[in-house]
């Protein structure tokens, strides 16, 4: 298919659940896309039930990326996401075929969206244990907490409960003097981008997201937690994904099933609300579709339409 723009990228954003990997496959199929994923959680192989993976069948369907690519104990840091990414992008272009990237998790769209040039300080591992079991004695959050005094932009991109993207933001302010957030500066998009934004009025959204959590548990979410943690320790920074951690309190005893449903169902709300500080709706480079409204032949004209291609795209950090 030809494209109106030389180098196009389309990027599909919006909250949890609202459908973003059923809707991308069918634009993909329709505008012989290939799909790479922006969602950090998908990147773990035996995380599927927990991180609504697309399926195999669906896998099949058009050609996915950047998706169990990675043992739960190894590190996809966003330097080394965003490399990969732009590869891939670069090898579907010449293939003559439309990159579609999915998310997912903020800051790795915006890593390749907005070009971050991100800080290449070399990792202190003696400063690391340090924070490590600082943390230990005061607390994950109350070490978020020293972040957010410290830089509270870098906090405000981080979640609380992921200990090792904290610890990283406070290792590079305390190495190099400097705020981690000043230092990941934005660079000149070198792709044509359209960026399409789903999403559901928010009530039916929750009402979807306590749905699907309930049908994960019944899928064998539990199963597949105690499976992993009898391979990998439980502390990995992979299993702080929403859900794996309240299962694994479940698992040692720490709480009840009930409780643990409970907390992913009110944590997986708070997610929902944090990631509209990544992709606002007022947003003026993002066309929203209202999924209880817009059809995918809706979408796929949008993308189309030549004088809505962004060219030379530059944003601000």
């Amino acid at each position: 298919m030809q494209y109106p723009v030389t180098k196009p990228l389309v990027v599909i954003v919006g909250p949890t659940a609202v459908g973003k990997t059923r809707t991308a496959i069918e634009v993909a199929k329709i505008l012989e896309g290939e799909i790479i994923s922006a969602d950090s959680r998908c990147f773990y192989r035996g995380m599927d039930i927990g991180t609504a993976k697309p399926s195999l069948q669906e896998r099949a369907e058009v050609p996915h990326f950047m998706i169990d690519i990675a043992e739960p104990d190894e590190i996809i840091s966003l330097a080394i996401f965003q490399k990969m990414v732009l590869g891939i992008i670069n090898s579907i272009h010449q293939r003559n075929h439309l990159p579609v990237l999915v998310g997912g998790t903020g800051q790795y769209i915006h890593a390749i969206i907005k070009d971050w040039n991100i800080p290449a300080q070399e990792p202190d591992f003696k400063l690391r244990n340090i924070l490590e079991e600082w943390a230990g004695e005061i607390g994950y959050l109350e070490l978020y907490k020293k972040l957010s005094l410290i830089d509270p932009e870098a906090a405000m991109a981080i979640d609380p409960r992921n200990l090792r993207r904290t610890i990283r933001a406070l290792e590079v302010n305390l190495k190099t003097g400097q705020k981690f957030s000043s230092q990941r500066k934005s660079g000149v998009m070198p792709f044509n981008l359209k960026i399409v934004g789903l999403m559901l009025p928010r009530q039916q959204l929750f009402a979807i997201i306590d749905q699907r959590i309930e049908e994960m548990i019944q899928a064998g979410w539990v199963e597949e937690v105690e499976g992993l943690i009898q391979r990998f320790s439980p502390d990995l920074p992979a299993f702080s994904a929403i859900g794996y951690c309240e299962i694994i309190k479940f698992l040692q005893g720490e709480i009840s099933l009930e409780e643990a449903i409970v907390l992913i169902k009110r944590k997986t709300r708070q997610f929902v609300r944090r990631q509209t500080s990544w992709f606002k709706i007022n947003d003026p480079h993002i066309r929203w579709f209202d999924l209880q409204k817009a059809s995918v032949q809706q979408i796929c004209d949008f993308i189309l339409s030549r004088n809505n291609w962004f060219k030379s795209y530059q944003v601000r950090k």
